[in-house]
């Protein structure tokens, strides 16, 4: 068995892994990282969504070795040490953008990983981008409006006030 050594959420970590290990195994049976979901295990709801090298990441078809030196940040990396909600959580929390909270890990990495790319999106750029996403409870309005919400913030302006 291969053995890998890649750092997660800031964190080296070193593992002998099967071939057919897929990385969201690694980081929720190995690591204990579980706020990295499986939702469909074929790539389909982004629930597994993390980022690798600073790319949104569909974990569930992603290899563990494949990750081999790579630098991983999941849900719990997001938030600062001290636990204080990113901006992209905030947003979602001040704008009910959850409600079972299942998709809501792959919804903040992907937000995150957007507003990475495009620090201004419009409505239907949020939404395109989140096509990878499933969400079966919100009807996706407060998502939407928590990504813009979150990327005003970031960019210094007021945030859209929720309703």
């Amino acid at each position: 068995m291969p053995g890998i050594k890649l750092t997660v959420n800031g964190k080296t970590v070193e593992k002998t892994v099967e071939g057919r290990t897929l990385l969201v195994q690694l980081l929720r049976e190995e690591l204990g990282l579980t706020g990295t979901h499986v939702g469909c295990d074929t790539s389909q709801c982004g629930a597994c969504l993390v980022h690798v090298n600073g790319e949104s990441v569909k974990s569930c078809t992603m290899l563990a070795a494949a990750a081999e030196g790579a630098e991983i940040t999941t849900i719990e990396g997001v938030s600062s040490r001290d636990g204080t909600l990113n901006v992209v959580q905030a947003a979602f929390q001040e704008h009910h953008g959850l409600q079972c909270g299942f998709c809501t890990p792959g919804m903040v990495m992907s937000i995150t990983d957007l507003l990475r790319v495009n620090a201004s999106p419009s409505e239907t750029e949020v939404r395109e981008w989140l096509e990878g996403n499933i969400c079966r409870c919100t009807g996706y309005h407060n998502i939407v409006k928590a990504a813009l919400s979150a990327a005003e913030t970031l960019r210094g302006a007021q945030p859209v006030a929720a309703e």
